[in-house]
């Protein structure tokens, strides 16, 4: 349709001289930068690649030459867009009075696993600027242990969509995936948002929570009145296999027997036996009796999430695979890659995106007004 000319009108507020502009507001147009449709196509290239990488392929897909900055105010204009949105939504459904989706049939049963994976954070707490075009900026300072953030993840599935494609392996038809930076609290909320929004929680569906001994997750799994915890048993083999290693040696065939037999005891249901089994061992080593301890320990403070056999008759499930698969897609895919260090409102944004687009709701960022953020 050619070139538009508008005049746009500015405000001030005298006291904190904040500027608003109205009319490139309710537009989404930032002077010089894309907007639109175009905007859109670049935070979504720029959710599933690095931001040099999806510069390259928007000249290539879109026939659209931008650098990795532009690439980067997309990914943040639309990504606070998303996390707004999702925080609202979490908001509206912790109030007694929200609605929640009418489902004249909700499930018997839905399983919700629970995890978390570290995140590599920046050491800087602002962006570093020349101010000159010649200047040289300093070396980045090394990154310490201590500058990591958990991204807790959680998937919601029915145990009634799982589909057996052999004896021995199972696949899902369709997982809802929610993610949170750090905050435990705000992540069951979003899912217990995400149920309702889904018309997944009658007042008689049984909430199935698997997660690993993580105090976090069973001190906010209470949230549901019907629910059954599940110890994740391939949690609770590795505490086996930390005592098997230095008792039977490294790669030993007496190890691999040992902890073959505790499996099959424990998909049994024999929880209590094998706990009584183990306080007879005698370790050879401190570090094997130190193993030894903390392996009793874990097996006797969780047993009663350790009801395997019967798991396995509901249909339930006893691993957090499905959890494990979610934070290789949603964080290390993207988040993870060699040497990415990420702010905290970056690493939000991006987060929120990569939500939409792995549930298969992209679609809904057409819908969402894409705000203005700073440099």
């Amino acid at each position: 349709m050619g070139r538009v000319r508008m005049r746009a009108r500015r405000y001030r507020c005298k006291s904190c001289k904040r500027e608003r502009r109205p009319l490139l507001e309710q537009l989404e147009v930032e002077p010089g930068r894309p907007s639109g449709l175009l905007a859109r196509l670049l935070g979504l290239l720029g959710c599933v690649a690095s931001y040099s990488l999806a510069a390259e392929m928007a000249a290539q897909i879109l026939a659209v030459k931008v650098n990795a900055m532009t690439v980067w105010r997309a990914v943040q204009r639309l990504g606070e867009a998303a996390a707004s949105h999702t925080e609202a939504m979490s908001t509206y459904h912790a109030d007694s009075h929200s609605e929640a989706l009418p489902n004249p049939h909700p499930p018997a049963a839905v399983v919700v696993a629970v995890d978390g994976c570290s995140l590599g954070m920046q050491v800087r707490s602002k962006r570093r600027r020349r101010k000159t075009a010649d200047e040289v900026l300093p070396a980045l300072p090394s990154v310490e242990e201590g500058h990591f953030r958990e991204v807790k993840t959680g998937v919601l599935l029915l145990p009634a969509e799982r589909v057996s494609l052999s004896p021995d392996r199972r696949a899902l038809v369709r997982r809802v995936l929610v993610t949170c930076l750090g905050d435990a609290d705000a992540l069951f909320g979003r899912l217990w948002a995400q149920l309702r929004e889904l018309g997944w929680l009658g007042a008689n569906t049984v909430v199935v929570v698997v997660g690993d001994g993580s105090e976090w997750i069973w001190n906010r799994a209470n949230m549901f009145t019907k629910r059954c915890e599940i110890l994740d048993f391939w949690h609770a083999i590795e505490y086996a296999w930390d005592y098997a290693r230095p008792q039977f040696g490294e790669g030993s065939r007496n190890a691999e027997r040992w902890v073959r037999r505790l499996a099959q005891d424990l998909k049994a249901g024999k929880v209590q036996q094998l706990i009584a089994r183990l306080k007879t061992l005698h370790p050879i080593s401190e570090d094997s009796r130190n193993a030894l301890a903390a392996l009793i320990k874990y097996y006797t403070d969780n047993a009663s999430r350790m009801h395997y056999d019967e798991y396995l008759r509901l249909g339930y499930g006893i691993g957090s695979g499905s959890v494990e698969s979610a934070h290789k897609q949603v964080v290390h895919a993207r988040l993870r890659q060699a040497g990415m260090r990420w702010s905290e409102l970056g690493a939000r944004r991006l987060l929120a995106l990569r939500l939409l687009l792995l549930n298969g709701n992209w679609a809904t960022v057409n819908r969402l007004r894409m705000v203005r953020v700073a440099a």
